[in-house]
């Protein structure tokens, strides 16, 4: 089997190392920049050596360069890389270009997942690689030894991949702050438990069946429903509703559950709902804006998070 050097003993890079080296892998040498890195590798790859980037290139037939999206070229440039060796990086964002003119054979390879620092457990991952022809063999012998699966996707393509994976991962996120800071609003102690059976199998059926799995008042055509919630809705949240409803409405409309008065009831109705971030002007202050001013924004509602191959995926 191929020899692994990776570069960035990060969360990613050691987890995905130390799953390597179970699967028979010898991993020659890591990089390791901080203390928390070193102990990290030590853990998960005992017994393997912290080494410069040079001699770690020089040890193996395949280096992993594990380290943030806007490290990637640089780092790559710097190594001592041969026409006989590939070089693969674990970047989402990226395809092959980022490598730059390096000899070595690119690959990109993603795996879309959440890495904690612990041992990561890849069953049922499937991981996305783009790579030239000649390197295709070796990716799926490498993931297929993970115990995982691979989808390809054309260098032109991995932005478009990318803002899936984002789309779907990252914002669910900020839908789901979003919506815990306006079931606090209303009374809810712990709205995690309140939707977590709901949240469980919302997600189980839709990545089982797709938006057949769709539910609630636009796939029943309850258009009093949606009316009434866009009145107690305010600001970023309002116009997040309203912009999720109008993709939702076209969705069920494709499906055939809607006719066609009902699909112009609810454009009628959404067309109606601004951005959501206006002040109203002086003196009209309508009852959605004094019930904003009446309970206080939560921190919940800009929520943000930034996940990097350093610490979470996706990227």
């Amino acid at each position: 089997m191929e020899r692994i050097g990776i570069i960035g003993a990060g969360r990613a890079g050691s987890a995905l190392g130390a799953a390597l080296a179970s699967a028979g892998y010898p991993v020659t040498g890591l990089t390791a920049r901080s203390r928390a890195s070193a102990e990290r590798a030590a853990r998960l790859l005992p017994g393997v050596p912290v080494l410069p980037p040079d001699e770690v290139t020089r040890r193996a037939d395949v280096v992993l360069v594990a380290v943030p999206d806007d490290l990637i070229g640089s780092v790559a440039a710097g190594l001592p890389l041969t026409t006989d060796q590939y070089v693969v990086h674990l970047s989402g964002a990226h395809g092959l270009s980022v490598f730059g003119d390096v000899v070595a054979v690119p690959v990109a390879l993603h795996p879309p997942m959440t890495f904690t620092g612990g041992r990561a457990e890849l069953d049922g991952v499937v991981f996305t690689a783009t790579a030239p022809e000649q390197a295709r063999a070796f990716v799926e012998r490498l993931v297929k030894d993970l115990g995982a699966g691979v989808q390809w996707v054309a260098e032109a393509e991995r932005a478009r991949y990318h803002a899936g994976v984002v789309h779907a991962a990252n914002h669910l996120t900020t839908l789901l702050a979003q919506a815990f800071a306006v079931l606090r609003e209303a009374g809810v102690d712990d709205p995690a438990a309140t939707l977590r059976p709901l949240l469980t199998a919302t997600l189980d059926n839709t990545l089982r069946s797709g938006h057949d799995a769709l539910t609630g008042p636009i796939a029943r055509g309850d258009v009093d429903t949606v009316a009434a919630h866009l009145a107690v809705l305010r600001d970023r949240t309002a116009s997040t509703y309203a912009e999720l409803a109008r993709a939702t409405v076209d969705l069920a409309a494709a499906d055939g559950r809607l006719d066609d008065g009902v699909v112009r009831r609810f454009k009628q109705l959404l067309a109606e709902q601004g951005t959501g971030d206006e002040e109203p002007a002086h003196g009209q202050a309508s009852g959605r804006a004094a019930q904003s001013r009446a309970v206080p924004d939560t921190a919940e509602r800009e929520l943000v998070l930034e996940r990097d191959l350093t610490g979470e995926a996706p990227r």
